[in-house]
């Protein structure tokens, strides 16, 4: 492997894989700070101020920071999620100290103008609304917020309209200078670059970030689980699921993840093959497995038709606790073998390969090693995938919420909570 990995004097760690062959690279500052690391009084600040990084700095207006990528082919993006934020560039090789410099430039000298500042206010207000108009949106917000009650884990990344308008130029400020640390800091890259100059221009433009580490997050707490109906006067029901799961660090997350792929993962997966195909109650159907830092969260989301809920939710349960006692050796294989190609696949793409290697050294402190992620995956067997299915399913109560209207999402929601926790309860006996 061609990967290299240099800390700073400011602790902030740059990472890099040269891939032969390829004359672009990819390239991004990660953040370990997101939604979860938001005081109630900031519930929406991290969105907001990745959003704010574009709209000019010192030397650049919103206008020429674009402009400066795409004159040259490239494309510039971001993204903020519960435990990172990313501002990331797609460019040709030659320009990647360019695309460096405009990172350095939007997260180290933002101007937060304010005229800006309330103009992309306006514009997450009309986010907002878009995912309210979304019900796969909607029913997922729901959940989170059943899932980790009065948590920053159980908010919306967005914000409200209301926690917007509070925010101002010195609040984005200071949540930058207290967030954004050289320790909780990772500049990756991927393709067609020389890490030694990678190095050199990141110590150059990147110096002005602290050295101690950002403040710990408030620790996750999934909840006790329930259920809540949410009634919309829509064609279809939206039912989700919700366990807690494990973190990145257990011993049994492959295994989980394993799980979570023959159960929901694919048209091969069990749930698939008998909701879909062999009784036709929705189109889409899957279940997956989220880690973080301290917690994880297993999910599963269908859509059905409301008279149909109460049988969907019923033969979903069903599915799931038979699963866990009957899985073969063919699943396993099948499983395992997904969860590869897409680990290899990710190594064929410069972006997937730069957020891989920056995800793994905010979570592990290091890239891993393809040979260590396929040994890990090798390592999943039937007894370690039953045993972490089985504790999935005793670990918490189930957390469930439908969307839509009709009177058998109350019954859906009630028979799959009780369904479920009864037989997890039997399981320990």
């Amino acid at each position: 492997m061609s990967v290299e990995l240099t800390r700073l004097p400011s602790g902030l760690t740059v990472v890099t894989d040269t891939m032969a062959h390829v004359e672009t690279a990819a390239l991004g500052v990660w953040a370990g700070v997101g939604g979860r690391d938001e005081r109630s009084d900031e519930h929406g600040i991290s969105h907001l101020l990745e959003h704010m990084a574009f709209k000019g700095t010192a030397r650049r207006s919103a206008r020429e920071i674009v402009e400066t990528i795409e004159a040259v082919g490239g494309d510039l993006n971001a993204g903020t999620s519960t435990e990172t934020t990313a501002y990331y560039a797609r460019v040709m090789k030659a320009d990647v100290p360019l695309a460096l410099d405009v990172l350095a430039d939007i997260l180290t000298d933002p101007s937060f103008v304010p005229d800006e500042l309330e103009r992309e206010k306006n514009v997450i207000v009309q986010e907002i609304g878009a995912a309210q108009d979304t019900p796969d949106d909607v029913v997922f917000e729901h959940l989170n917020e059943l899932c980790y009650p009065d948590q920053p884990m159980g908010r919306s990344l967005l914000g409200t309209a209301k926690t917007l308008q509070r925010f101002d130029r010195d609040m984005l400020k200071s949540y930058l200078s207290t967030h954004y640390r050289g320790p909780d800091m990772v500049v990756a890259a991927a393709g067609a670059v020389d890490h030694a100059r990678v190095v050199a221009d990141v110590a150059e433009r990147f110096h002005r970030f602290g050295k101690e580490p950002a403040p710990k997050p408030q620790a996750a707490m999934f909840g006790r689980g329930g259920s809540r109906v949410v009634h919309r006067d829509l064609e279809q029901a939206h039912l989700t699921l919700a366990l807690e799961g494990v973190p990145q660090s257990d011993v049994s997350l492959f295994s989980l993840q394993v799980f979570a792929n023959l159960l929901g993962g694919g048209m091969s997966s069990r749930l698939f093959q008998e909701v879909r195909e062999k009784r036709g109650l929705c189109y889409s159907i899957y279940t997956f497995h989220a880690p973080y830092t301290d917690t994880g969260f297993f999910g599963l989301y269908t859509g059905t038709d409301p008279t149909d809920a109460p049988e969907m939710m019923e033969v979903v349960v069903d599915v799931i606790n038979e699963a866990v006692e009957t899985l073969t050796d063919a699943e396993i294989a099948r499983a395992k073998a997904q969860m590869k190609a897409g680990l290899l696949m990710a190594l064929e793409s410069c972006s997937s390969r730069a957020e891989q290697l920056a995800r793994h050294v905010l979570a592990y402190g290091r890239p891993q090693t393809v040979d260590e992620l396929v040994a890990r995956i090798d390592a999943v067997s039937i007894d370690s995938t039953r045993n972490a299915a089985r504790a999935l399913l005793s670990r918490s109560r189930p957390a469930v919420v439908a969307l839509g209207s009709g009177r058998g999402l109350d019954t859906a929601v009630s028979f799959a909570e009780g369904l479920m926790a009864s037989k997890a309860r039997a399981r320990l006996h």
